[in-house]
């Protein structure tokens, strides 16, 4: 059964399966022809399933011919849809899933059953959401292009929900998978045909086992990116990207907790949550929570609202386009980094923020929220300067790097070149740290700062 369900199926024609034939009488497959000036794209023609209209990912309004005949008369030939418009389609709606999801863990399991939380090896956090996102997106992905066509790299593993004592958590990671595949059908997704056991939600989580590569597609996913802010209810991450032989084509990042003014970002998330419990916000002033996406070369970067309650996704979703700021004067520029010194050095940002002329207070954000802060324009530059044997991870940057250069921006290593991509689950080969600027001015300056400075660090 096709995972899209037929209340969405005009929304995103080219996810359908051939020979469907299921489809209402407003459904029928036939050749139209997609007439769009956006971006210089050209008519195109394509098999699908239609209503009146299609609504792009990026809010274009398409009208569509009304018969076979009419086509065929112009006599004009046939082109590919965009590439990776249906991956784009699917990664965003699963996302926006898994955003739900992790609301739902943040809300109910870690406050009142800290058994939900557990150390990994490396003493990072990992919770009952991790594993449960990591499932549903891999089961998604599976169903809509099939598992011998899915590769996923991704953080997690089977083996501590696969120990006696973990009965307790692995049932917990079962049942929330299957609430939220319960609703798909919201997301324009379809839910499987019966609720999912135990040895298929283990069989989807350990279905990511890809170690990446310079060749081939695969997927990289961060389940919940800065798991110590998700548990401490405050910024965290879902992160999703498709690789194709080494380079990034597609991100989407998913940020549950980013409010929608930048001054927020400065206090504390569990005093903003407070606050907004003394004035609850209604869904549709799009308060807190949103989900950002690109594909590389299309030259924009979209945002749109988290769904709230009930409510159904339907395109464009208020999605609105974003831009990095246009701020180069280090004096008035904002720069963030990592919450806890473990994982940057902050010594070392400061004195490079000061030797370029950086005056406001460091943003510090949990996860990959750093990069959506500089995509929107909330910030300027981030920069990461790890402790010496770190090595850092594919899926801790993929989505929001490439988030960043289609909405303008300028990512690379500390020696000014592209981060790489294509040696496994590790950035091999990276110069120092990661910096992330609005634009070239800034990062120039901070590039000749490394420089000047690196020598004289201990790192």
């Amino acid at each position: 059964m096709p995972l899209f369900s037929r209340i969405h199926a005009t929304q995103f024609p080219h996810s359908l399966r051939q020979g469907r034939k299921s489809l209402t009488s407003k459904h029928v497959g036939i050749r139209i022809l997609l007439l769009s000036t956006h971006k210089g794209h050209h008519s195109s023609y394509t098999k699908v399933g239609l209503s009146e209209n299609f609504v792009s990912l990026s809010g274009v309004r398409r009208r569509s011919s009304s018969s076979i005949m009419e086509v065929e008369k112009l006599g004009l030939g046939y082109s590919e849809p965009e590439k990776y418009s249906k991956e784009l389609d699917i990664a965003v709606r699963v996302v926006q899933m898994a955003c739900s999801l992790c609301q739902r863990v943040q809300e109910t399991l870690i406050p009142k059953n800290i058994d939900q939380v557990k150390s990994k090896d490396d003493d990072s956090l990992v919770t009952v959401a991790d594993w449960s996102v990591q499932a549903t997106v891999s089961w998604v992905l599976a169903e809509c292009f099939g598992s011998k066509n899915v590769s996923i790299v991704a953080e997690e593993d089977v083996q501590t929900l696969s120990k006696a004592d973990a009965a307790g958590l692995l049932k917990a990671v079962v049942n929330t998978v299957n609430q939220c595949l319960a609703e798909a059908p919201n997301y324009g997704l379809m839910s499987p045909d019966a609720a999912l056991g135990t040895l298929e939600v283990l069989e989807a989580i350990s279905r990511c086992n890809s170690t990446g590569g310079p060749k081939g597609r695969y997927w990289v996913l961060d389940p919940v990116d800065g798991t110590l802010g998700f548990v401490r209810g405050d910024q965290y991450a879902v992160a999703l990207a498709l690789i194709e032989d080494g380079e990034v084509v597609l991100g989407v990042l998913g940020c549950p907790n980013y409010p929608m003014k930048k001054e927020w970002l400065n206090y504390h998330h569990r005093y903003y949550r407070l606050m907004s419990k003394l004035s609850p916000p209604t869904p549709e002033s799009w308060h807190k929570g949103c989900v950002m996406y690109a594909r590389r070369g299309s030259g924009e970067a979209l945002m749109q609202p988290l769904l709230h309650g009930n409510q159904k996704l339907v395109w464009p979703n208020s999605a609105r386009t974003i831009r990095v700021s246009s701020i180069d004067d280090p004096a008035l520029a904002t720069f963030c980094e990592p919450v806890e010194k473990a994982n940057s050095s902050h010594s070392f940002t400061a004195g490079l923020a000061h030797s370029v002329g950086l005056r406001k207070q460091p943003l510090r954000v949990y996860s990959m929220v750093k990069y959506a802060a500089i995509a929107r324009g909330d910030a300027e530059i981030f920069m990461k300067f790890a402790r010496a044997g770190y090595k850092e991870k594919i899926w801790d940057h993929a989505a929001g790097v490439l988030i960043i250069q289609e909405a303008g921006g300028v990512v690379t290593d500390a020696g000014g070149r592209p981060l790489d991509f294509s040696k496994g689950i590790y950035l091999e080969g990276l110069d120092r740290g990661v910096i992330a600027c609005s634009g070239a001015i800034l990062h120039e300056k901070i590039i000749r700062a490394v420089y000047a400075s690196w020598d004289s660090s201990s790192l």
